[in-house]
């Protein structure tokens, strides 16, 4: 499967951003997805993940509360949208897929995924 996310940008700490991932090649429905953020100078960390169906979800501790993963899979799109940003949340967003799962399994952090996107460049300003 191929992963394209878009949407990045700056915007100022408390301010919005909504991402995509658009998914070709294979049938999006029997991937689980997930978003993956890497920091200047830090390692890779997950962000949130969501099952096939998109009736479960996982999320980091730290953006509970301010970011939501969504998809459509008639649309082959998934989403992260991001409120209440704040200056570490500053990173390269890469969207992520997870093969070989069941409709009910929700990706956990522990999991690697199988395929990635390119990322999308988020910075928020203090």
């Amino acid at each position: 499967v191929q992963l394209q996310a878009s949407g990045g940008g700056l915007v100022q700490a408390g301010g919005s951003l909504r991402l995509s991932c658009a998914a070709s090649g294979r049938t999006f429905s029997m991937f689980g997805m997930g978003w993956i953020r890497q920091a200047p100078g830090k390692e890779r960390e997950f962000v949130a993940s969501i099952n096939r169906s998109g009736g479960s979800t996982y999320y980091l501790d730290s953006v509970k509360g301010r970011f939501t993963i969504s998809r459509d899979n008639a649309k082959n799109t998934v989403y992260l949208r991001m409120n209440s940003l704040k200056p570490e949340d500053t990173a390269v967003y890469y969207c992520a897929a997870y093969s070989g799962i069941i409709s009910s399994f929700t990706p956990p952090p522990s999991r690697a995924p199988d395929y990635w996107g390119q990322g999308t460049q988020v910075t928020v300003s203090s």
